[in-house]
C-alpha cells in the first residue's frame, strides 16, 4: 500500500465545493472576494465560507482559500482583517504568491497555515527550504517542474509538494501574464484575465503591412494557447514521486467536469495505491476525462519540454461534447424512477449517461417522463424544472445525467 495523496478539487461556488467532495475530493480550494486571481468566479462570501467549511470538515475534507494575486500600491488594505477572519472561520489554509500577503499572514494571522501559490514559480529545493525557514507548510510548484525535479526536491526537504494534474495551463511563464493587461487593460495578476492568448490571431511576416488581401487570405487563425493538461496515465509517477497534493484547476469550470475529474482521479488514486504492485490502469478511465475535456490533452512540462503540438494552432480537432443534462434530487427505488433537477435541454427518445461516486455509471434511453405534477411530457426544456424519469439501474442524490451534444470526429491525443 501506497502513501494517499490528496486530491484538490477547485470550487467556485458552493454547488461546486459539495460535489466535489460528494466525488472524492480530500480537499478543495475557493476564492474569497478579495485577493484572488479569478474575479468572474463565484467567490465566496464570510457566510458561504462558513456553510462551505462546515460541509467539507463533516466530511472529512478541507478548505483552502486562494489569496494568490500579484498586489500594487493599496491592494494590501484589509488582508490582515480577511486573513484573521479565514482563520476564526476555521479555514484549513490560504493559498498566498506576494511576499507582503505572506508576512502579513503569518504575522497577523497566526495558526492559519500558509501555502505558496504556483504564481511565486518555486522550482528548486532551495526555494522550498526557503519558504519552509519562512514558515510556509506547502509549496505548490511552477508548473515548468520536471518529474525528475519534484524527486530530488522530495529528497532534499520535507516540506510538502502539491502539483497541478489536470486542467487548462498558461502559455505564460507559471502565469504571470502582461498581455490582458496591455490589450484588455485587465490585469491577469490581480483577477482580471480576458484570456487574450486564446484570442484568435492572423499571422504574417514583421515587415508586412496588414492589407485587404491579407485580410481576405483563406487562413485559419491561431491563438497563443497551449492544450490542457492531463496526469491521470501516471499518477503512479507522481505517488511515487512523493507529490503530497494533487491539484485539479477549474474554479470557473462546470459541474458536470469536477464531477467528472474527481471522479476519475479518486479512482485511480485509490486503485494505485491500495494494490501498486498489481495496478494496471483501465482505459475507461482516460475514456470518462475525455468526456470532460475542453481541449487536447498532453503531460506539460513533466516529462520534457513541450513542443508545438502541445500548443493550440490551426483548426482545433474534434472532441466528443457532453451536456450537463440533469441533476438526480431524488429516487425511488420501489418504482425505478428518479427525480431529476433539469440543467439542459432533454427529450424523449434521447440516450443520456448516469454517473456517480465510486466511477460508477450506465447508458440508457429516455422512454418515458413526467413533470412534477405526474403529467407525461415530450421534453425538458425549462431551466431548472423537476422532471421524472424510469431509469435502468438505481442511481442516488446528487447523480449526473449528460448527454453527447456533438459527434466525435477523430480522437487525436497530444503530449506524451
Amino acid at each position: 500500500m501506497k502513501k494517499r495523496p490528496e486530491l484538490l478539487a477547485p470550487a467556485g461556488n458552493l454547488e461546486k465545493l459539495k460535489m466535489a467532495i460528494h466525488y472524492g475530493a480530500d480537499a478543495v480550494y475557493i476564492g474569497g472576494q478579495q485577493f484572488g486571481l479569478r474575479s468572474r468566479a463565484g467567490n465566496f462570501s464570510y457566510e458561504e465560507m462558513a456553510e462551505g467549511i462546515s460541509f467539507a470538515h463533516a466530511s472529512g475534507a478541507k478548505v483552502y482559500v486562494a489569496a494568490n494575486m500579484v498586489t500594487h500600491e493599496g491592494d494590501i488594505e484589509g488582508a490582515a482583517e480577511f486573513f484573521i477572519t479565514l482563520r476564526d472561520l476555521g479555514i484549513d489554509a490560504v493559498i498566498v504568491s506576494d511576499p507582503a500577503m505572506i508576512e502579513v499572514c503569518l504575522t497577523e494571522a497566526p495558526g492559519l497555515p500558509v501555502h505558496l501559490s504556483t504564481q511565486a514559480s518555486a522550482t528548486n529545493y532551495e526555494t522550498l527550504r526557503f519558504w519552509q525557514e519562512e514558515g510556509l507548510e506547502r509549496i505548490v510548484l511552477a508548473r515548468e517542474v520536471s518529474m525528475d525535479e519534484i524527486k530530488e526536491m522530495k529528497r532534499q526537504t520535507d516540506v510538502e509538494i502539491e502539483t497541478f494534474v489536470h486542467g487548462a495551463m498558461c502559455i505564460s511563464y507559471s502565469g504571470r501574464c502582461t498581455l490582458s493587461n496591455h490589450m484588455a487593460l485587465r490585469d491577469a495578476n490581480r483577477g482580471g484575465c480576458a484570456q487574450s492568448c486564446r484570442w484568435k490571431y492572423g499571422f504574417f511576416e514583421a515587415d508586412e503591412l496588414m492589407t485587404p488581401e491579407m485580410e481576405a487570405r483563406d487562413e485559419e487563425p491561431f491563438s497563443m494557447s497551449s492544450v490542457d493538461l492531463s496526469m491521470v496515465r501516471h499518477i503512479p509517477d507522481l505517488v511515487d514521486a512523493g507529490v503530497d497534493s494533487l491539484k485539479v484547476e477549474g474554479r470557473m469550470k462546470s459541474i458536470h467536469y469536477v464531477a467528472t475529474v474527481c471522479n476519475v482521479y479518486r479512482k485511480v488514486i485509490d486503485a494505485y495505491c491500495d494494490h501498486p504492485e498489481s495496478f494496471e490502469f483501465d482505459p475507461a478511465w482516460e475514456e470518462e476525462i475525455w468526456k470532460a475535456a475542453q481541449r487536447e490533452l498532453s503531460t506539460g512540462f513533466y516529462y520534457g519540454t513541450p513542443t508545438e503540438k502541445e500548443q493550440l494552432f490551426g483548426k482545433p480537432r474534434a472532441i466528443p461534447q457532453y451536456a450537463f443534462a440533469a441533476r438526480v434530487i431524488a429516487y425511488d427505488e420501489e418504482t425505478q424512477t428518479a427525480t431529476l433537477e433539469q440543467r439542459n435541454h432533454f427529450r424523449r427518445g434521447e440516450e443520456v449517461e448516469f454517473f456517480g461516486p465510486g466511477f460508477v455509471r450506465f447508458t440508457q434511453r429516455v422512454e418515458e417522463m413526467w413533470d412534477e405534477d405526474g403529467t407525461p411530457i415530450e421534453t425538458a426544456h425549462q431551466a431548472m424544472m423537476t422532471v421524472n424519469i424510469k431509469v435502468a439501474e438505481p442511481v442516488a442524490t446528487d447523480y449526473i445525467m449528460r448527454k453527447r451534444k456533438v459527434a466525435a470526429g477523430k480522437l487525436v491525443r497530444s503530449g506524451n
